[in-house]
């Protein structure tokens, strides 16, 4: 790996990761003072996944995109296979038997399907374009992503699941497919989701609905997290409290404080600026995806490309929406933000294929595929 290579990476996509993390890093930094002392655990762990993630994502993105297609198949069954397991061996954290312990650190296997997922996916629907208004083609590639779903549902974690789904169907989409169709897997969705609310959800998820639906329903109960989150990114005002002053973060009013809801903390800690300042990153971070993605020359990277952007439009939407209270609270992070180390090591390595798709979709060390 030269200084060479080091030049064909996109710059910009590059620094807008790397300060995103950085301010995850600040903010999860400011979270570690509260009411009751400090603790820079999560930091410390933050700051080693941001490295290692960091590493991974160049270590990919030095490699030729196109092999992965050869590895499909056995990507699928080892997803299948540990998401099983995790059933069976996995540690349950906030009610989600979701990931191994491994002491130190805790693994999200879910996490790192959807880059499999996304991978699997577009193999099939770049093979497949020229055969996609045949509504079979399509229940094909949802059939990829039926055993994977359902065992991620099992943990359960409707978060990821809702995740994955999303991914099939914005990939599924943005190759032409007819409207019907999609007006077709639309129904579907709803009936699967009336008939999840009878036979699949637990209380708490039908608690997180209704309160989504009508949150002052229950203000002290399923409802507190959210009117906390709204409280603390109204208080923020323009400029912010300043960086670990928030008081419904310091004080503890926050739950979560530094996952699920860490957009309150910026909104609460660095005022408007701060989400002008988060908001502006994402947006580059969107600009180059897309540019990535149209100026490649081949349909695997493209919707490689897409897959992934896509797949954070979803994370960002879904995240800073349960923040504001429009969205119901789903466990989603924020983007290379939110503290976790497989979410944030999963993120970079999707940016690692970019990258590489970025390099090598745009004739760098080998031939262009034909379309």
């Amino acid at each position: 790996m030269t200084l060479n290579f080091f030049k064909k990476l996109d710059i910009t996509l590059l620094s807008a990761v790397v300060i995103l993390i950085l301010l995850g890093l600040i903010i999860i930094f400011s979270t570690s003072y509260n009411s009751t002392g400090t603790d820079f655990l999560n930091f410390r762990k933050q700051a080693i996944f941001s490295v290692v993630g960091f590493i991974l994502m160049i270590g990919v993105s030095f490699f030729d995109y196109r092999a992965l297609k050869n590895w499909t198949g056995i990507f699928y069954v080892l997803v299948c296979f540990v998401l099983a397991a995790v059933l069976f061996l996995g540690t349950s954290i906030r009610g989600t038997m979701g990931w191994f312990d491994f002491g130190f650190f805790n693994v999200q296997p879910s996490e790192f399907v959807k880059i499999i997922m996304i991978i699997i996916l577009a193999k099939y629907l770049s093979e497949a374009k020229n055969y996609l208004n045949d509504f079979r083609k399509i229940i094909v590639s949802g059939i990829y992503i039926l055993l994977p779903t359902v065992l991620i549902i099992l943990q359960p974690d409707f978060g990821s699941a809702l995740v994955i789904l999303f991914i099939w169907i914005s990939m599924v989409f943005i190759t032409g497919t007819k409207i019907k169709y999609m007006a077709m897997i639309f129904v579907f969705g709803v009936v699967s989701l009336a008939a999840g609310w009878f036979y699949v959800f637990e209380d708490y998820q039908k608690d997180r609905i209704t309160t989504f639906i009508n949150p002052q329903s229950d203000l002290l109960g399923s409802g507190y997290n959210v009117n906390q989150s709204i409280i603390a990114v109204g208080s923020g005002n323009l400029w912010g409290k300043g960086l670990g002053h928030g008081s419904q973060s310091q004080l503890n009013f926050l739950p979560e404080k530094h996952t699920d809801f860490i957009f309150a903390v910026v909104a609460e800690e660095m005022g408007f600026i701060g989400v002008l300042l988060l908001l502006g990153l994402f947006a580059i971070l969107f600009y180059r995806l897309f540019k990535i993605a149209f100026e490649t020359q081949d349909n695997f990277g493209k919707l490689l490309v897409l897959g992934v952007a896509f797949t954070l439009i979803f994370h960002i939407t879904i995240n800073i929406g349960m923040n504001v209270g429009i969205m119901p609270v789903t466990g989603i992070p924020l983007p290379f933000i939110s503290y976790g180390g497989s979410s944030l090591i999963s993120f970079l390595i999707m940016i690692g294929i970019v990258l590489n798709v970025y390099i090598k979709g745009r004739g760098y060390g080998i031939e262009k595929e034909s379309d």
